[in-house]
């Protein structure tokens, strides 16, 4: 065995990438304090091609060097925008028919393996602060909450890392 050199993956240009039909989610980050983790939600967005990025509140915007270090040239491909809050951004996502839904341990969440998109529908997925989670005002709003499930001692993942596992969840019932 051995390992494939980047010319034999077979990788989109940026430009490619742009044109390219996109899964039918959007990533809403809600007052993400960390420049790391935007960049890795840029990265996370691009390999699962991502409708686009909402940024809100005091979530930081490309350009940014520690954003781009993440990244790895990702928020040059990736759709994004800037909204003042998530409630702006919630609002807007759900009166173009979005269905949303917050990453989130709570009350009544599901499961992520339970959690069964409607076929053809679009989500747009609210990932919260890193200390605070989704604020309550979001999460009054939403359609439901999809929970990972943990085995471990910690209470949570990274917030990156959860979009990780639930954005290639997503992606992986969409495929079939």
């Amino acid at each position: 065995m051995r390992k494939l050199v980047m010319e034999e993956l077979g990788r989109l240009t940026v430009g490619a990438f742009r044109d390219a039909a996109k899964f039918p989610f959007v990533i809403v980050l809600d007052n993400i304090r960390s420049l790391n983790n935007v960049g890795s939600f840029f990265r996370t967005a691009d390999a699962f091609r991502a409708e686009k990025i909402v940024l809100c509140g005091y979530t930081p915007a490309p350009p940014h060097r520690d954003i781009s270090k993440s990244a790895l040239g990702a928020e040059l491909s990736v759709a994004w925008e800037k909204e003042a809050t998530t409630l702006d951004a919630v609002t807007k996502l759900k009166a173009a028919g979005y269905h949303i839904w917050c990453v989130e341990q709570a009350e009544g969440s599901t499961l992520l393996q339970h959690f069964d998109p409607v076929p053809e529908a679009r989500y747009a997925f609210v990932f919260g602060n890193e200390v605070e989670g989704v604020a309550d005002e979001i999460m009054e709003l939403a359609e439901g909450s999809v929970e990972i499930p943990q085995f471990g001692t910690k209470h949570s993942f990274n917030v990156s890392v959860s979009a990780g596992i639930v954005l290639w969840e997503f992606v992986k019932k969409n495929l079939t």
